[in-house]
């Protein structure tokens, strides 16, 4: 119990301090960013200039902090090394591009709208609310909005604006708390250069997403950290297995017994030759990023307990098959070895735990929902969120053969080769392995089951895969480069000229990722954010007419924004302003208690009343909390609503309708109506 609390207690601490690290890096370099007039990144190249400036800076910083390190000097002034630079990295690759929006990658577009939404919810409240619907509790995790929502509150800014500092900070601190993660299992130096790697990874191709950007970049030190608690062949066959542990003077044995804080195991001493806590501490830091995950993201919640769950039933299997095998060359250890039920009990109790852990962690999110799902007789649609197959959901992903990022396919084919001929002998190999094969198990049933209408969006996993190949190719790197090393006799340069390769490759990649994210990037300067202002400074959209709108409602209603129901087809307002929507953007992210496709039968059936009073009684009978206004667009003698319906298998999903509302619905004094801009504001008293 000591050395688990020491283990469990030297990781949670560190974690906190690099946590702050990251948090400090994060904040001086946005406001640094943020003083500063920079012209738009879609119109001029010094930002994509200083953001290469930067990068190669954080480069510097995490090259020193592995010199330091390698000469075994100041330890802890590397280990802060390595915090600032891998979350200075994050901060200037995706912060010096945004530098001159308010907004982040995406703007607010498409799914970031919803996003968006959420937080500035939270934002307004931090009780747990669905991001549309008033009187219901969430259904999407809330975990990264609420946090993101407590600090905009702290901070006094609204939502929107908070959601880029935010997401980039976030991200930083997340790949900060993975180098920590990856330092607790191989020695340091290694740790230093694979979070650097899954850190740029993560941020090319997830970080759009930033909510699941951050469990992204954790996902594979974690399930490495499952592996461990799961497979420990020496503890519980009694057998010799010291040799594959060692894996060729890596860390694989700390890997197993947790989250070690003894840094003897990181110069290649066997499992089981320092004291562990038997692979609890692993436990426990594998149930904490389960629930975390769970509070985040539902998807890759799913996604790794499927994986852990796989790597149980791998961890059991070998176990049967190594007893099969001494019962053939050790016949009579075999006969007094464990059965077969007594090798999987530990691998259940450590799974249970597990699953304990995710269950509290994920209650707190979920609870709400659940309750009021069980207890209320609200129409429980099932929601459509699993009904989307774009043409990469049709396919497989071979991140290793696709070359249209040269550096990222060469790394990732290098890592498939490294877990092919690593598999029997390195932990690590065998973790990032299953954890491969169990994104292809799911992609594979995603694409099985659109026959029976629906999909496990198997296409949102590629960055997960991407990461985790990339984990595998830079210890394909490494020990490569040492074989060879020692091919040639040993020369002292080829050591200098193998680090010189890796990092101007790193710098190679690092410099394309804004390239990468180009789109994002754009959108973020050519929406139009919530103070009406596009930040390639060209006409703004209809969007710069939502605060006059902002401030008709709260004068014509007299209630504060979050106590009223607004009816409008332009959900941005929503995402900008805390008004409950009556109908949200799209039934995939709708709440599947708020009954979407109801309330669209609902709103066509009132466009189609004859009289104002008709309408009126209408409002007051509906099964919903009725709208308090309307924000219309204006056509010809009718206000229109632009909605959306559900039109799976299609592709494009969505098929976008109007409804229109003849003018005489509305003549009537319970109905004041003001015109802004193209919009016009009907308020109902």
């Amino acid at each position: 119990m000591r050395v688990l609390v020491r283990q469990v207690g030297g990781g949670l601490g560190e974690a906190v301090l690099a946590a702050a690290v990251a948090a400090v890096v994060a904040a001086v370099g946005l406001v640094a960013f943020g003083t500063v007039q920079w012209p738009a990144f879609n119109s001029s190249n010094v930002t994509r200039a200083l953001t290469t400036v930067g990068q190669v800076a954080s480069v510097v910083v995490l090259i020193a902090a592995v010199v330091l390190i390698r000469l075994r000097r100041w330890p802890w002034l590397a280990k802060v090394l390595s915090w600032a630079g891998i979350s200075s990295f994050v901060t200037v690759t995706l912060g010096m591009p945004l530098g001159a929006t308010k907004l982040y990658l995406f703007g607010v577009s498409v799914d970031q709208e919803f996003r968006t939404e959420y937080l500035t919810r939270l934002t307004d409240s931090a009780a747990l609310h669905d991001m549309t619907y008033i009187d219901l509790p969430p259904y999407y995790p809330a975990g990264w909005f609420w946090i993101g929502g407590r600090v905009a509150n702290l901070l006094g800014m609204p939502g929107w604006e908070a959601f880029k500092p935010y997401a980039i900070g976030s991200l930083a601190v997340a790949a900060a708390l993975a180098l920590v993660l990856w330092s607790k299992l191989i020695r340091a130096d290694w740790a230093v250069a694979v979070a650097a790697a899954t850190t740029a990874v993560t941020v090319a191709f997830a970080s759009p997403e930033a909510y699941s950007a951050v469990l992204v970049v954790l996902f594979a030190p974690a399930m490495i950290l499952a592996w461990g608690a799961l497979y420990r062949p020496a503890e519980w066959t009694g057998a010799d297995r010291s040799a594959s542990a060692r894996d060729a003077g890596s860390t694989d044995a700390e890997s197993g017994a947790g989250m070690s804080a003894d840094r003897s195991a990181a110069q290649g001493v066997a499992d089981g030759a320092v004291p562990t806590a038997g692979g609890w501490g692993a436990v426990i830091g594998a149930g904490l990023f389960l629930g975390l995950a769970a509070m985040f993201y539902q998807l890759f919640a799913a996604v790794a307990v499927f994986t852990v769950v796989l790597m149980a039933v791998v961890a059991w299997g070998s176990l049967l098959w190594q007893r099969r095998a001494d019962a053939v060359h050790q016949p009579r250890q075999a006969a007094s070895g464990p059965s077969a039920l007594q090798l999987l009990w530990p691998i259940l109790a450590r799974l249970v735990v597990m699953g304990v852990i995710t269950g509290v962690l994920a209650l707190i999110t979920w609870g709400p929902w659940l309750w009021k799902a069980l207890t209320s007789s609200l129409p429980k649609s099932g929601g459509s969120a699993l009904h989307y197959l774009p043409e990469p959901g049709a396919r497989l992903s071979f991140p290793m053969f696709d070359f249209a990022e040269p550096l990222l396919g060469l790394l990732c084919l290098i890592g498939t080769v490294w877990l092919v001929l690593r598999a029997a002998s390195s932990r690590r190999a065998q973790a990032l392995g299953i954890g491969v094969v169990a994104i292809y198990l799911w992609s594979l049933a995603s694409m099985a089951v659109t026959a029976v209408g629906m999909t496990a969006l198997s296409f949102r996993l590629e960055p997960i895969l991407q990461v985790l190949l990339a984990a595998a190719g830079v210890f394909g790197f490494v020990e490569g480069a040492r074989a060879v090393y020692q091919a040639l006799n040993e020369p002292q340069r080829f050591r200098v000229v193998t680090a010189a390769v890796a990092a101007l490759a790193a710098l190679a990649f690092a410099q394309t990722i804004p390239s990468i994210l180009n789109t994002e990037i754009t959108t973020a300067y050519t929406d139009t954010d919530g103070n009406g202002e596009r930040a390639d400074q060209r006409s703004p959209s209809a969007v710069s007419h939502y605060r006059e709108i902002d401030a008709a409602l709260t004068a014509q209603t007299g209630r504060p924004r979050d106590a009223s129901v607004v009816l409008t087809a332009d959900t941005s307002f929503l995402a900008y302003y805390p008004y409950y929507g009556f109908q949200a953007l799209t039934s995939h992210y709708a709440n599947p208690l708020a009954d979407f496709a109801g309330r669209s039968a609902e709103i066509k059936r009132w466009s189609g009343l004859q009289s104002p009073a008709e309408l009126l009684d209408a409002l007051a009978h509906s099964p919903w909390r009725a709208p308090d206004a309307f924000v219309f667009r204006r056509s010809g003698d009718s206000y229109t609503l632009r909605l959306a319906e559900d039109v799976y298998p299609n592709d494009p999903n969505v098929r976008r309708y109007t409804v229109s509302f003849p003018k005489t619905l509305f003549e009537d004094p319970h109905f004041r109506l003001t015109e802004i801009g193209p919009f016009t504001v009907v308020v109902r008293h």
